[in-house]
């Protein structure tokens, strides 16, 4: 049985719906992925930029690599901080900067 242009023309049809079909489901996918995914990431971003912006001396901070100490010098894009009770100064950058305890004002 051979197929009649009625049916090559539904045939047709059905394949174009499908395909816009499947575009739809598709950026409605990407749109939840930006919301779940890309939005808290820039959340994120914004709040670690604006924590090193407000870097002070004196602060207590924890590096990434868990280092702790006390800032007592920033430069640029470096902080000096201080360790232990020798005293001893360790340059970070400030993107190494994980965690800052604020300086207690009496």
């Amino acid at each position: 049985m051979e197929p009649t242009l009625a049916t090559t023309v539904a045939q047709e049809t059905n394949t174009g719906g499908s395909i816009w079909l499947t575009v739809g489901y598709m950026a409605i996918f990407l749109v939840i992925m930006y919301l779940l995914i890309f939005l808290p990431q820039k959340k994120r971003d914004k709040k670690a930029k604006a924590m090193l912006s407000a870097l002070e001396v004196g602060n207590s901070v924890t590096t990434i690599g868990g280092i702790t100490g006390t800032i007592v010098n920033i430069k640029d894009d470096e902080v000096t901080i201080e360790t232990s009770i020798e005293k001893t100064k360790i340059n970070f950058k400030k993107s190494a900067i994980g965690q800052v305890k604020p300086v207690e004002k009496a």
